[in-house]
């Protein structure tokens, strides 16, 4: 349900209002609630915090639209405005436009055109609702940023979940594009990041499909985590679907034998979560640290193009799921014993 407050003084304009979307009120798409000024309508806001939208008048008495506008870009910032106004003139839009507002409609109202500027409009705030939620709960953005954002993204509250540190259980997963090295060796460097931005997108929709984030991009390597339930089982599919669509795609570099590949490690455990970096320099990532990374990791240096290698640990968890191949032991770095691996055929 979408909650919009139409601010006006016009107690006319509430009736109509309410005659015209009757139908999607009672299905429970739109919930309306009403201000008769702008000092009214933050009121109103602090009362009705899902509110989505506002369709606001200009001229009001106590606190016009103009006003109002500039008060919610400062204190609300999630909240997008539509003005709904007589005064149609190009500096009354201009003024508008500058303070924020999303759009612009004139009276009498067309309510046909005023829904589609809804819903529009809607969209745009569900979107950029979406987005900060993707950022608070994806390790994506936790590094050090300044008060600004601190603020806008919750102040204390946030500012301490940025530091934190914790132990957690996850599926750690590397994926590297084979043979890339040859195409950054031999094409124009606007080639190589277009091309090897393109393998990324695909990498990055898979992963973000089966609800796991980016930790980093190493070269032309991704570092993929999961969390959660099922998250080994998720990290694999994940990675299946990413051979599936990266074989797809075509040789579009001027090497004649390429042929897009990925060579990927997963690895299931426990793992150290947090800012890890130089406080000094500012520059710390919110990443996760662990045997479990360092596994993942030289399996996937030790996969060879098209496999997708787990750890007998791994194997264990998911062999009545996933069809797997024993490939045998492997010797680590760092490892006093050799870990045997399977390879995930589907």
């Amino acid at each position: 349900m979408s909650k919009i407050l139409v601010v006006d003084d016009e107690s006319d304009l509430e009736i109509l209002i309410k005659q015209k979307f009757r139908q999607k009120i009672r299905d429970g798409k739109y919930a309306f609630v009403f201000a008769v000024n702008g000092k009214n309508a933050l009121e109103m806001i602090e009362k009705n915090e899902d509110v989505d939208i506002v369709l606001s008048d200009i001229n009001m008495p106590v606190m016009d639209g103009l006003t109002l506008l500039a008060k919610l870009n400062d204190q609300h910032s999630l909240i997008k405005s539509v003005i709904v106004s007589a005064y149609g003139d190009m500096q009354n839009i201009r003024t508008a436009m500058n303070r924020g507002a999303f759009d612009f409609i004139t009276k009498p109202v067309n309510f046909e055109d005023l829904e589609l500027t809804m819903e529009k409009t809607i969209r745009q705030v569900n979107l950029m609702r979406e987005t900060m939620k993707a950022i608070k709960e994806n390790n994506i953005l936790k590094m050090y940023v300044d008060q600004t954002v601190l603020n806008f993204m919750g102040g204390r509250e946030f500012e301490a979940s940025l530091i934190q540190n914790e132990t957690i259980e996850v599926s750690v997963a590397f994926i590297d594009i084979c043979s890339f090295t040859s195409i950054s060796e031999n094409e124009s460097p606007d080639s190589v990041v277009k091309l090897l931005n393109s393998y990324f997108d695909v990498i990055v929709k898979e992963i973000i499909a089966q609800g796991g984030y980016i930790d980093k991009f190493i070269g032309d390597a991704v570092m993929a985590v999961f969390k959660g339930d099922f998250h080994l089982d998720r990290s694999i599919d994940a990675c299946l679907a990413v051979r599936r669509q990266i074989e797809k795609l075509p040789n579009e570099s001027h090497q004649e034998a390429f042929l897009p590949k990925v060579s990927i490690g997963i690895n299931s455990g426990e793992v150290v979560s947090g800012n890890i970096g130089s406080a000094d320099l500012k520059r710390l990532d919110y990443t996760v640290i662990g045997d479990a990374v360092n596994t993942a990791q030289r399996l996937q240096s030790m996969a060879v193009a098209g496999q997708i290698l787990i750890s007998d640990v791994s194997y264990e968890k998911v062999k009545e799921s996933f069809q797997c191949k024993r490939v045998g032991e492997l010797k680590m770095k760092n490892k006093a014993a050799a870990v045997m691996a399977y390879e995930v055929l589907d």
